[in-house]
């Protein structure tokens, strides 16, 4: 007890270390105050939480660094002077699309704390093997097929339903451009009865 406190009468005197207690918990983070209390399973719980956070960060960031290299292989396509009037404006769409993802799981990222992942400077796409549309219309079908692999694993690990659901949206666009490519390619849209 410091000495203004000890000249105080006792109730002031138990309000100030209430106060004092008060302020000191809201800094505390919810595990230690879980902790502090002896509830040891609300501490646990508040770790795991934190934990699935920061996981459902990192998930975001490989969403995002996908979303930004498929931006980049629509502008190599797009670039490449091998898609026809009919199938480029299709390409800029797709690629319009990825950009939207990027920019909401970006500010998913933001909004969580996190810090979101860069595109890179430079992909290694294989251009040197894009020699007529339907390459680059395979190449792009190729890149749709992983991103629709790598949403349906990542959906299930959300611990975040919300953000699950906005994967799963995303899947759901991603599938679409993926028989939409391979439908431009003479292939059956959609190949199966269930993706794997």
């Amino acid at each position: 007890m410091n000495r203004s406190s000890f000249f105080l009468p006792p109730s002031s005197t138990s309000a100030l270390l209430a106060r004092r207690r008060t302020l000191g918990a809201a800094v505390l983070s919810a595990s230690a105050v879980a902790l502090l209390g002896g509830r040891d399973a609300l501490a646990a719980a508040a770790k795991t939480d934190a934990r699935q956070h920061e996981a459902d960060v990192r998930i975001l960031n490989t969403a995002l660094a996908a979303e930004y290299e498929a931006v980049a292989a629509y502008q190599v396509g797009a670039e490449s002077g091998l898609l026809t009037s009919g199938v480029l404006p299709l390409a800029q769409q797709f690629q319009g699309h990825h950009r939207e993802h990027a920019d909401a799981i970006a500010g998913a990222v933001q909004k969580m704390g996190g810090k979101p992942v860069q595109a890179k400077a430079q992909y290694g796409f294989p251009t040197d093997k894009l020699k007529a549309e339907a390459d680059v219309l395979r190449f792009a079908a190729g890149l749709e097929r992983g991103a629709v692999s790598a949403y349906l694993g990542a959906v299930p690990l959300f611990a975040d339903r919300a953000l699950a659901q906005v994967a799963a949206s995303i899947l759901g666009d991603e599938a679409m451009h993926w028989a939409v490519l391979r439908q431009a390619l003479g292939e059956a849209p959609v190949p199966s009865a269930f993706m794997s």
